[in-house]
């Protein structure tokens, strides 16, 4: 009878034309696992300011509103390339240092540089010959240091979430302790990133960073990311030295889990199960309803509740640092959920968890367009707002923590489950998850802000798109709730429990066989599985391109 360990996946094991079978690893303990994942503050530090303030300092530099999304675009663009590639070659890197570390530190690296970069946009645009109010050569340099920041972030989380699932491979539960963990972090970062963004006296404290071209504003924001990078040097150190990685012999590198090339990512969702394609949607839509309110959460606040504008008076950047405020509130929140995240996924399931969020964000977003609306049409809409519509724009930045912890953990969860069953390398699962993430924010980067312009230039319309999304992913994720409650797809599922019971009790058995070197054939697995019982088919599944091995096959027994 096949035992449960045949569906490990161990290319480190294989040997010519033999079939791997697993011993027991040892499980990675909780406080590696803690430190793993705690560079996800670094890098969520530098994200947090990103999201607070780049918006409204882009506009500050002479950027129109209907076109500040356009700079985003090149966030969900170099996801597009960037993530799925590092994905690609994190899974085959055979470096001394692991397979992720060294990507990690590459990324991290590259973060200090591009933040360096855009903190330092003013004055590099003034070196260059800016003068007066007109600051092309700064907006130039910012857009180069935003590409390469958003390059950087891709670069560094998708190894990152790769790493943990590396460390909690072929277990469930502690995929998903991971993954809250990496969200409890996150959180950490977006509270020490929104804090220190919505301080307004950093330039008296470094009060080198006030020059002539650089503003208050300016010089508060150039600041901050000094600040961001000592952040990110201490949680990269802790993350990279919690634990070694296991370098990839040259059997697993050349392995076809590790051939797939860019182009060929696309080939492999032809191999995903129903349950990984539902996730994906799911995903793609719940990301059209959070991009709006990432792109224009503190520019809200400075036009629509301070009723200010950018580069005219103080109610606009009063307004931005008070969205900082409430995003830094938003992230304490974040991180309590994180924290209960297991607990609440065991005694609800994560389907139903998943979609009572996105009901959550959709009653929110209509929140937040109530109070606009409430707003615009109050005596005085250009001054100072009451301090009751200041409390409940706050409020609400809260209570989207909690569906924002899910958001950050319980996909990459449900994916991370589902791709190993399949035998693919989770770099490329993560890969895979991202473009269901990056696709809609393309759609949300270009037609934002037209969109916006079309009704009035507010930011309420892209507010009512996202609502409508999450609305229909809500009743989307609970039809399908009890899919994802399960660890792995239900069918592959089917096939573990008949391999873990007694075969006299079975007369017709499948079984997924993973894990399987490149050059093992379906004689050599069908001989292995006979000790078991009788073989009726022996099948290993070929590339279509190549005809070499996937990596994986099903054992038909009599």
């Amino acid at each position: 009878m096949p035992t449960p360990t045949s569906h490990n996946r161990q290319p480190e094991t294989h040997q010519r034309q033999s079939l791997p079978v697993s011993t027991r690893v040892p499980r990675t303990k909780l406080r590696t696992l803690l430190r793993v994942s705690s560079i996800a503050a670094g890098i969520q530090f530098g994200w947090a300011l990103q999201l607070s303030l780049l918006t409204p300092y882009v506009q500050e530099l002479g950027i129109p509103h209907a076109w500040a999304s356009f700079i985003w675009l090149c966030g969900p663009i170099a996801g597009l390339f960037v993530q799925p590639l590092v994905g690609h070659f994190s899974d085959r890197c055979s470096s001394r240092f692991g397979r992720r570390r060294p990507f990690i530190l590459a990324g991290a690296i590259s973060i200090i540089v591009a933040v360096l970069i855009v903190g330092n946009s003013a004055d590099i645009g003034w070196l260059l010959g800016d003068r007066g109010g007109k600051k092309t050569r700064a907006v130039v340099v910012y857009v180069f240091g935003f590409w390469i920041l958003d390059v950087a972030n891709n670069m560094t989380q998708g190894p990152c979430r790769a790493f943990l699932a590396d460390l909690t491979e072929k277990d469930p539960r502690r995929t998903r302790v991971g993954n809250a963990y990496f969200s409890l972090f996150m959180a950490i970062g977006n509270v020490l990133g929104y804090a220190t963004g919505s301080y307004s006296g950093w330039y008296k404290i470094l009060p080198f960073t006030l020059t002539k071209s650089c503003t208050i504003n300016c010089a508060n924001l150039k600041a901050a990311f000094l600040i961001d990078i000592i952040f990110i040097i201490i949680f990269t150190s802790v993350s990279l030295s919690a634990t070694s990685e296991k370098p990839l012999n040259s059997n697993a590198r050349d392995s076809p889990e590790s051939e797939a090339f860019f182009w060929e990512i696309f080939g492999t969702f032809r191999y995903l199960p129903a349950s990984v394609w539902i996730i994906l949607l799911i995903t793609a839509l719940t990301w059209i309803g959070w991009f709006p309110f990432t792109l224009f959460d503190t520019d809200w606040m400075g036009r629509e509740i301070y009723g200010g504008e950018p580069n005219d008076g103080k109610n606009y950047s009063t307004g931005v640092r008070m969205g900082s405020f409430g995003l830094m509130l938003n992230s304490i929140v974040l991180g309590i959920t994180s924290l209960f995240m297991e607990k609440l996924c065991q005694i609800s399931g994560s389907g139903f968890a998943w979609g009572v969020s996105n009901i959550l964000m959709t009653l929110c977003f209509a929140a937040m367009v109530t109070i606009t609306y409430m707003k615009n049409n109050m005596d005085g809409a250009e001054q100072l707002p009451s301090t009751g519509i200041v409390i409940t724009s706050l409020v609400i930045f809260a209570i989207l923590g909690i569906p924002l912890s899910i958001t950050y953990s319980v996909p990459y969860a449900l994916v991370a489950t589902r791709i190993e069953a399949l035998g693919l390398g989770q770099g490329l699962s993560m890969g895979v998850l991202n473009l269901a993430i990056v696709l809609p924010q393309v759609i949300v980067s270009v037609g934002s802000g037209p969109w916006d312009q079309l009704f009035g230039g507010g930011n309420s319309p892209a507010f009512i798109v996202g609502g409508l999304a999450t609305f229909i992913v809500s009743d989307l994720i609970l039809s399908h709730a009890p899919r994802f409650n399960n660890s792995v797809d239900p069918l592959i599922q089917e096939t573990m429990e008949k391999t873990t019971g007694k075969f006299g009790d079975t007369t017709y058995t499948k079984v997924f066989v993973g894990g399987l070197a490149w050059e093992t054939q379906k004689d050599t697995v069908k001989n292995y599985f006979e000790q078991f019982g009788e073989i009726s088919e022996a099948v290993v599944i070929p590339d279509k391109s190549t005809g070499r091995s996937k990596g994986y096959g099903f054992m038909t027994f009599s």
